[in-house]
């Protein structure tokens, strides 16, 4: 059964300027258990929300078969962390997420490319290893709440 199994919505950008240099510090909250999303505008209290440069890009989701095991959304900087389902198979298509408060639709634009802040909060070599499975980015449709647990999941 699909699943969600991380949240995240970050108020601050952590990946500024140089991998070496390493990322910002997380602020506290950042992984939640619950996130409201807002039509065209994304999760709201997210880096991202409303901002236009990000309007078709302001819900990032990543499959967690395709991260190592112990890594999450604080590591790859992404909002939601499903299970069970192919994201990265779903570019050009719909994905309907409802984890209980009704259904959530996210139109899904391209893919979410992983960049060299991967080596840096991951590990050597992932950003090489994600180039195909590093998540999509997505628009989405209506409002609607997403929650961590047991989700039902439709593609159209």
């Amino acid at each position: 059964m699909p699943e969600i199994v991380e949240l995240l919505a970050s108020p601050v950008h952590r990946f500024l300027g140089r991998p070496a240099d390493g990322p910002a510090p997380a602020p506290p909250g950042e992984l939640v258990d619950a996130v409201r999303i807002r039509a065209g505008l994304g999760i709201v209290g997210d880096r991202y929300f409303g901002q236009q440069a990000h309007r078709d890009a302001s819900v990032t989701v990543i499959a967690q078969e395709s991260l190592p095991v112990g890594i999450g959304l604080a590591e790859v900087r992404r909002n939601i962390l499903t299970t069970g389902i192919a994201v990265d198979e779903l570019i050009g298509r719909v994905l309907v997420l409802d984890s209980g408060d009704g259904p959530v639709s996210l139109r899904v634009n391209r893919a979410a490319r992983p960049c060299a802040w991967m080596d840096v909060t991951v590990g050597p070599g992932t950003w090489k290893a994600l180039r195909t499975t590093g998540g999509i980015r997505c628009t989405p449709l209506n409002d609607g709440t997403l929650r961590v647990g047991a989700i039902e999941a439709v593609v159209s």
